[in-house]
């Protein structure tokens, strides 16, 4: 009751105003996406991610190398495979031999403490640009978590620490732990894209990979909201969590963040291990847009939008600003 009670006299000043802070964020907060492609010595700007390359392998491991010393204890890796190798059974996925699997043998053997966790998902692998196996003008739930299973072991036996399934597929977090369980790989866990809903801010990914749905010779869905999640839904993501969470998924994740903070705590709520949540390339995007017109201060919005990530339940951000904001966290 005021006067007794002033709320402003915990906000006097910042010595006062850190005592009581609720929320704090840190390096190990975050996890870095990273694109890897074929090559050496290179990197390559993706145009509508700017500071986001594709690099090569060598140049990947002395990125991850900058990584670990800032503190970042995570990355979640994709590859670029070229068109060749593409079809629709998306067996490149599971090649001993593949970008993937060096890529994951690569940064262990450099930065043997730097966590990896491999994308587990045929949309760079298939000719269709779609995260399953097409069969009868639809992406097959079953054959695609055969495949899946395949590929998540390959990724264990190259030395990845968690596999990411991010393909919305029905069932397929307990077929991969069956999977890794069976070839003896018990202790490699899975974080699981839990409630990945079919939004708009994945275009810059897209365009990274090369990973958008395509026209193609036999009939395919236009787009992917036939397995992620409808954006007007809010119990769904709760319930795919817990589904994830009973079939065994070591953690889960929301994707997209800021737009999804409801989602965030609706699923803090319900489960009972780490949430992970995904902020996507638009949200970088039009942090980076904004801020080359002068519309907002860089820093300051991308702190504001990680802390209220963080705030709304998140234990790991995976985030395209894990670099800049440990630099800015250090200092």
């Amino acid at each position: 009751m005021f006067p007794i009670h002033r709320g402003r006299r915990l906000r006097v000043n910042e010595s006062i105003r850190s005592l009581v802070r609720e929320t704090s964020l840190s390096p190990a907060d975050f996890m870095f996406p990273m694109f890897i492609m074929e090559g050496e010595n290179t990197k390559v700007e993706i145009p509508s991610m700017p500071g986001i390359f594709r690099r090569t392998l060598d140049l990947t491991v002395e990125e991850v190398k900058e990584l670990f010393a800032l503190g970042i204890r995570a990355v979640n890796i994709y590859v670029k495979v070229s068109d060749d190798l593409k079809d629709n059974t998306g067996k490149e996925a599971w090649n001993d031999n593949g970008l993937m699997q060096r890529a994951i043998r690569a940064i262990k053997a450099a930065c043997p403490e730097m966590i990896v966790m491999p994308d587990v998902a045929l949309d760079p692998y298939s000719i269709y640009g779609h995260d399953g196996i097409i069969e009868k003008g639809d992406v097959a739930n079953d054959a695609t978590n055969d495949a899946l299973v395949k590929m998540a072991v390959s990724h264990a036996k190259a030395g990845a620490d968690f596999v990411a399934p991010s393909d919305m597929m029905d069932g397929r977090v307990l077929r991969l732990r069956q999977g890794l369980d069976a070839a003896g790989f018990h202790n490699v866990g899975i974080m699981s894209y839990s409630a990945k809903y079919a939004s708009a801010f994945y275009g810059p990914f897209r365009d990274a990979l090369d990973s958008a749905p395509k026209n193609a010779d036999v009939e395919v869905p236009k787009d992917k909201k036939t397995y992620q999640m409808d954006y007007a839904n809010r119990i769904e993501a709760v319930k795919e969590a817990l589904w994830d969470v009973e079939e065994g998924a070591d953690m889960v994740m929301v994707k997209p963040g800021i737009a999804y903070l409801d989602i965030v705590r609706e699923v803090k709520n319900a489960v009972d291990v780490p949430v992970t949540v995904f902020h996507v390339s638009g949200e970088y995007a039009m942090i980076k847009a904004a801020s080359e017109r002068g519309w907002l201060d860089h820093d300051k919005i991308m702190m504001e939008q990680l802390m209220c990530i963080k705030r709304a339940g998140a234990s790991l951000i995976s985030t395209y600003f894990a670099k800049e904001a440990a630099i800015l966290l250090n200092k």
